[in-house]
């Protein structure tokens, strides 16, 4: 497995640099098959990892500072890799541009890359380049396929985006001159920086200088209103990777940077952090409802779920991290899948507006029986993905406040109203536009594209166990390193009372 991980990352650069020599007409066969070969590259990652452990590999690049190519997966990054090589494999299969079509999967590719990238990489500067990487494919993705005001979209979430991203850098040199005084040596090395017991007021400060970063690309309210722009103007298949993806690289690195470095920061911050999720939860939800384009309604509603994971991170329990991941995971499958539903419409009326459609299940019962399938699994229906999540979130906040889970539960209930209220002006009623009585139901390649996802809606909502006994120990050993490095009797208390276990582990 030494080289393994590597082979992942790298994998994808390197079809899309040969796709040049690939012509138009073969370069989607070209891709998808190259997408396939890296899904699998992925799963045989899932085949041989055990609960409870990891794989990793290191090599110095500039050991005077400490920086080397530090790379890893555990419970916590596997899925998120896998999601990340899935989403891509089936956007390509549902791919309808075909004005510079080369150009796009190549960019596509290349974005595969530093998603991936991001999820596995343990040196800070390696993660870091990464994650800056990630703004350059979706900018050009935005702003060369979009629609409209592609090109505003498209400067807007990379002005947002890069703006959070110095903040990161600061803190990450910050961190490196703390391990620097504190030992006599540099590094950049994850790992190696939990090992330090900072100050509070430090804490503080580095937990502010990382979150800024993370909020935005979550993105959380306030930094939220890129999003909608960006989802509006995208083509499909930036929608698809950008809601199924990218937005998960601000949590992962919550869950992954802020609460094992910075204890007592989030102890301190969590009531911030928790009001501010549930303003994203209510305030989007009233948003989406008021919405007459349909794919603005995803685009708040995947705001609104990002919310509830924020809630599931800051219960700083292992219920609610675990949740939180999970829904990680179900959000991507799912937000993922409606993006693409709401493309296969677009491609038939080049319209997104509700007011266009209505008895749409009687013309397209296949595409009606799909929406609903996502959909529902979008809204937490339970025996489906989105409810194994949301439920363990807002079972872990509530351990911390009932008001809290209250208020993200009521978010959900709106979800559930615009949901259906989207489904019924959609698929029920009257044919009003006589447009639509021609319209063809889904073909074979987004049928291939969209079922797998309707597929792991209900396995993984049936199955939930497939997925969390291999995210779960990774989170325990996670929250008993916060209970370890705590230095603050309140922050001890706060991980006591949302995760008993982890506090008596630590000890």
């Amino acid at each position: 497995m030494e080289h393994f991980l590597s082979l992942i990352i790298f994998f994808p650069a390197v079809a899309g640099a040969l796709g040049v020599f690939i012509d138009e007409r073969s370069i989607k066969t070209y891709a998808v098959m190259m997408s396939l070969i890296e899904f699998a590259l992925s799963l045989f990652l899932l085949a041989f990892y055990e609960s409870g452990t990891s794989f990793s590999t290191s090599a110095s690049i500039i050991s005077a500072y400490g920086i080397s190519y530090f790379i890893g997966v555990d419970g916590i990054s596997l899925f998120l890799v896998i999601l990340s090589t899935l989403m891509t494999f089936l956007a390509l299969i549902s791919l309808s541009i075909r004005e510079r079509v080369k150009n796009l999967i190549i960019s596509v590719l290349f974005l595969e890359m530093t998603m991936i990238g991001v999820f596995v990489a343990l040196d800070a500067i390696l993660f870091y380049i990464f994650w800056e990487l990630s703004l350059i494919p979706m900018l050009y993705i935005i702003g060369a396929w979009g629609s409209g005001r592609r090109i505003y979209a498209g400067v807007k979430f990379f002005i947002y985006t890069f703006f959070g991203s110095m903040f990161l850098l600061v803190g990450l040199i910050a961190m490196a001159y703390l391990y620097y005084k504190s030992t006599g040596e540099f590094s950049f090395n994850l790992i190696a920086w939990q090992g330090l017991n900072l100050p509070i007021n430090a804490q503080n400060l580095l937990f502010l200088a990382f979150g800024i970063a993370f909020a935005i690309k979550t993105p959380m309210f306030p930094f939220h209103t890129w999003l909608p722009y960006a989802h509006g103007q995208a083509p499909t298949i930036g929608s698809v990777l950008l809601a199924a993806v990218l937005l998960k690289m601000g949590t992962y690195g919550f869950v992954r940077f802020s609460l094992p470095l910075f204890p007592d920061a989030c102890v301190h911050f969590a009531p911030l952090m928790c009001v501010l999720a549930v303003i994203m939860v209510i305030y989007t939800s009233f948003i989406a409802f008021a919405q007459k384009d349909i794919k603005q309604v995803v685009a708040y509603s995947s705001i609104a779920h990002m919310g509830v994971i924020i809630l599931g991170i800051f219960s700083l329990g292992s219920e609610g991290v675990s949740g939180a991941i999970f829904l990680m995971i179900s959000h991507g499958i799912t937000s993922g899948g409606l993006f693409m539903l709401v493309g296969f419409i677009y491609d038939r009326r080049h319209t997104k507006l509700l007011s266009e459609f209505g008895g749409l299940a009687k013309i397209m019962p296949v595409y009606a029986f799909c929406f609903g399938v996502v959909l529902f699994s979008g809204i937490g229906l339970p025996l489906t993905i989105g409810f194994v999540g949301e439920f363990l979130s807002l079972l872990g906040i509530y351990k911390i406040s009932f008001y809290y889970a209250l208020f993200g539960g009521f978010g959900i209930v709106m979800g559930a109203i615009y949901s259906l209220n989207l489904y019924k002006k959609t698929f029920f009623g009257k044919i009003c536009v006589e447009q639509n009585r021609s319209l063809k139901d889904l073909k074979f390649s987004e049928i291939s594209s969209i079922v797998p996802i309707c597929v792991l809606c209900i396995f993984l909502g049936v199955a939930p166990n497939f997925m969390l006994s291999r995210i779960s120990p990774s989170v325990s050993e996670n929250i008993a390193l916060m209970a370890h490095n705590a230095q603050n009797l309140a922050t001890k208390n706060y991980i006591e009372k949302a995760n008993f276990k982890a506090v008596i582990n630590a000890k």
